[in-house]
């Protein structure tokens, strides 16, 4: 993928954590994505004793998808992924033919990722305040995506001048707007937001969606995003944190195709008539005709001439010049004007 010019929308699976910890279900989760159509599939990627401490409580929509959970740590404890799985995810959905990607919450597994030579880094809404984390991102010097949940303009104008300045090129760098509320209410989308930061920063967007269904990622394509993420799950009725916020397999894949409709549908910024309109132009239009016999000698005016269908002959543009013109041939009604 050439980062620096997104020819297509990129559209990442958000398998995140949706495995449930478990290798099966995070390989079940590459192959449904990659069948969507997905360009890239993403894990998240942490060692909870760096993230957490032992009485952070979950977020209100954990506790409601995890009752018999009591705080973040015994949540994560549960969606590790180690090293070895990780090789072994990369290596299937290599096999699959889909770009492996993962998020990073802390140090040591950022450099995990960067050992196993992934290629892109997504940098979550959480993260985009801490200023070590982006510095470690930054000096990575790769192509980097950061999400801007819960953050302001200038926040974000930060995090982006922090990754330059560490070795991280502008142009390597990709925004995506969203909302980290699970599910996202209609009413915080703020869809058009996503624009906004596109023309602060002069820069490539995208949405990162959390919405229930697929038409605000659909909109945010129509709007010039270049990225779309959303959450994947075999199962929306699974117990996890994020499966009620996630999609299944089949509106997944319905979703890739309506976005792949809408980007040929968006085609160029020019006016100009299609191949399959210059076909219709000559039956649907008109042409200036004879409303009624027309003698040589007689003048044309509004009471032998008008306009009707096809438009093979005069453009009605031309009335003006037909009229008080002498007819230099004789005319049945319905007969094409000829100058």
């Amino acid at each position: 993928m050439n980062f620096k010019k997104i020819s297509n929308t990129f559209v990442i699976a958000e398998a995140g954590v949706n495995h449930n910890g478990d290798i099966k279900l995070a390989k079940r989760l590459i192959k449904e994505a990659a069948k969507a159509g997905a360009d890239a599939v993403k894990f998240q990627t942490f060692k909870t004793e760096n993230i957490v401490t032992r009485v952070a409580e979950l977020a209100e929509y954990q506790k409601k998808n995890l009752p018999n959970i009591s705080s973040q740590f015994d949540m994560l404890k549960k969606l590790e992924i180690d090293y070895e799985q990780h090789l072994e995810l990369m290596q299937y959905a290599n096999d699959q033919k889909i770009m492996f990607m993962s998020t990073g919450f802390d140090f040591e597994s950022n450099n995990i990722l960067n050992s196993l030579n992934m290629k892109l880094f997504k940098i979550p809404s959480g993260e985009i305040t801490n200023l070590p984390y982006l510095r470690q991102i930054g000096s990575f010097k790769k192509d980097t995506i950061l999400s801007t949940g819960m953050s302001t303009l200038g926040e974000i104008e930060t995090a982006i001048d922090v990754l330059i300045s560490n070795g991280c090129k502008k142009s390597q760098i990709k925004v995506l707007h969203c909302s980290t509320k699970y599910p996202t209410p209609m009413e915080d989308v703020n869809l058009q937001s996503m624009v906004t930061i596109k023309n602060a920063f002069d820069i490539e967007v995208g949405y990162s969606d959390h919405t229930i269904g697929i038409e605000v990622s659909i909109a945010a394509v129509a709007l010039g995003g270049r990225i779309i993420e959303k959450h994947l799950t075999l199962d929306r009725e699974m117990e996890g944190p994020d499966h009620k916020a996630s999609i299944e397999p089949a509106e997944f894949k319905k979703m890739v195709n309506s976005i792949r409709n809408i980007e040929t549908a968006l085609g160029s910024t020019r006016k100009f008539p299609s191949i399959s309109e210059i076909k219709t132009r000559a039956i649907v239009r008109k042409s200036i005709i004879a409303s009624r016999q027309i003698e040589i000698g007689e003048k044309f005016n509004y009471e032998n001439i008008t306009t009707k269908r096809p438009g093979t002959g005069l453009s009605p543009m031309l009335i003006d010049e037909i009229i008080g013109k002498v007819s230099t041939k004789k005319y049945n009604k319905d007969d094409l004007i000829i100058l």
